[in-house]
This record gives structure tokens, C-alpha cells and sequence, in this order.
């Protein structure tokens, strides 16, 4: 789950293994109030399920009562109000399927990533040493009396 995204669950949310959810991607099960009576719910549930290694990209919004298929993808800001297949893109408003995934081409998943913990922290430890190999306090103290060190001049 990325920052900014929201999982609003009256009843029933499923997600399944390896789910992705982009910044602000938002999934909910209910309209949280009807038209007329704006404080209850509707009493039917309508859950919602993402299968395996779904995708809901940048801004997209899965309504209730939805079950998006194993693999599928979902562009950005779409909004998903009914069904996706297995091994699918779907885009737009309403989202509509745009593309299909072959479902037998090889896949590198969230999952296989971080499947090896000591590998994933040692990866991180290494991309912290690159990105902050240059940040020592003596330089920090230079920036602060001389303030054009800092621009590389």
C-alpha cells in the first residue's frame, strides 16, 4: 500500500497475495449512506475482492460489490463499477478493458522481492550508503558557513 491510499470496508475487502495499491488508489464495499436516507447504510453487504497480484494504479477507485481477477491491472484514476477479468488493464470511467496480459509470460512480483528478507535489507542498507555517501558532518558544518558549498561552487 502506497501513501494516500484508503481501503473503506463496511463488510468485506479481500486482497489477495502480492496486491499493489498506488498513491490514492481507494476501495470501498459501500456507498456509506443512500440517496434519500443519508445516515444508514444499505443492510445487503457488497464486498469487494481483489485476486492475486492486482494492481489498482495512481488514483483509481474500486467500487463495491466488485471482484477484479487474478493479475489485472487498473490504470490510473479509473473507476472500476463492475467486474475485471483475470489478466487484464482496464481504464477509464467507467473502466473497460483496454488490454489482456498474456497469462503465461513469467512475472516479478511485490512478492518475489521482498521473498529473501536479509537480501531485501541488505539492498536497502546498500541504496542508503549510495544516497547519503555524501552527507558527513563535517561538510554539513561547512554548508552552514559557507552556504555556496552546498551548490558545488
Amino acid at each position: 500500500m502506497s501513501p494516500g491510499s484508503r481501503i473503506s470496508a463496511s463488510d468485506e475487502i479481500v486482497l489477495g497475495d502480492g496486491c499493489m495499491l498506488a498513491n490514492g488508489a481507494y476501495i470501498t464495499d459501500s456507498d456509506w449512506h443512500g440517496l434519500y436516507d443519508r445516515i444508514n447504510r444499505a443492510a445487503d453487504p457488497t464486498p469487494v475482492v481483489l485476486g492475486d497480484n492486482v494492481w489498482v494504479g495512481d488514483h483509481a477507485t474500486v467500487l463495491k460489490g466488485v471482484s477484479i481477477g487474478d493479475n489485472s491491472v487498473v490504470a490510473a484514476r479509473s473507476v472500476v463499477t463492475s467486474d475485471v477479468p483475470d489478466n487484464v488493464v482496464v481504464a477509464g470511467n467507467p473502466a473497460k478493458v483496454v488490454k489482456t496480459l498474456d497469462p503465461d509470460a513469467p512475472r516479478y512480483t511485490r512478492a518475489d522481492l521482498y521473498a529473501d528478507p536479509d537480501e531485501t535489507a541488505r539492498q536497502f542498507k546498500e541504496l542508503d550508503r549510495y544516497v547519503l555517501g555524501k552527507n558527513r558532518f563535517w561538510f554539513w558544518l561547512w554548508t552552514l558557513i559557507y552556504p555556496a558549498a552546498r551548490r558545488g561552487r
